[in-house]
């Protein structure tokens, strides 16, 4: 079988946990932040677990993260 390529942008934007998870941040969180409410842009912080919807089609963009 030949190598397969990671998709670059999103090599960028998704990692693997430990357990084989795949974490992303949130969007929203580049500019315009003032008229969003604190309690908001600290939960945008944070990362999240890609749903299980979008798994195989994100798994598949990363083969070797």
């Amino acid at each position: 079988m030949p190598k397969l390529k990671t998709h670059s942008g999103a090599a960028k934007r998704f990692s693997k946990t430990g357990t084989g998870k795949i974490k992303r941040g949130h969007t929203k969180t580049r500019h315009i932040l003032t008229s969003k409410a604190p309690k908001t842009k600290r939960k945008l912080g944070k990362s999240e677990l890609v749903s299980d919807g979008d798994y195989a089609k994100v798994a598949r963009m990363i083969p070797y993260a």
